[in-house]
């Protein structure tokens, strides 16, 4: 495993491209999961995904602080209810800003071996999920920003840094 350099919104144009389906469930998958997660980790975060590493591929990873969720291809299939809260991005260091969010979510994706995978999140867990997957859409969460709050928002983690 390897800590990877994270991208950084203004400075590096990846955080704003599609990232292209996982193909291949392998050693190189497998590795960059690895790294995903000490990388995450190493930053006190609560998920990355793999643009956020310079890499267009569809695999993010996320612990909100029940364990490391790893995902590979992931789509939200339902959504309901809605919440604002305070997040912030590994990839936006310093800024905290409110986004309207669903309160829960489903999700279909593979684990890294290509099995399939349903998950159920529900509050900062959903959060996550949307956050990690708009980012392999090219979106990152100042694109949905109701009011920015970094002057009054200290970044913690499991709270808002994914």
């Amino acid at each position: 495993m390897a800590k990877r350099k994270i991208a950084i919104l203004g400075e590096d144009d990846v955080l704003r491209k599609h990232a292209r389906p996982v193909v291949k469930f392998d050693a190189r998958l497998h590795e960059l999961l690895d790294d995903m997660a000490e990388t995450m980790y190493a930053a006190n975060g609560a998920g990355l995904a793999a643009p956020q590493v310079n890499v267009l591929k569809r695999a993010v990873v996320i612990d909100v602080g029940e364990g490391l969720i790893e995902l590979v291809n992931p789509e939200i299939v339902e959504a309901e209810g809605s919440r604002i809260g305070v997040e912030g991005c590994l990839s936006v260091p310093g800024r905290s800003v409110t986004v309207e969010r669903p309160e829960r979510v489903k999700v279909r994706a593979a684990d890294r071996n290509g099995g399939p995978v349903e998950l159920v999140g529900e509050g900062m867990l959903a959060v996550a999920l949307c956050h990690e997957i708009d980012h392999l859409d090219g979106v990152v969460y100042v694109d949905k920003m109701i009011e920015d709050v970094s002057d009054r928002y200290e970044q913690v983690k499991g709270e808002n840094r994914a």
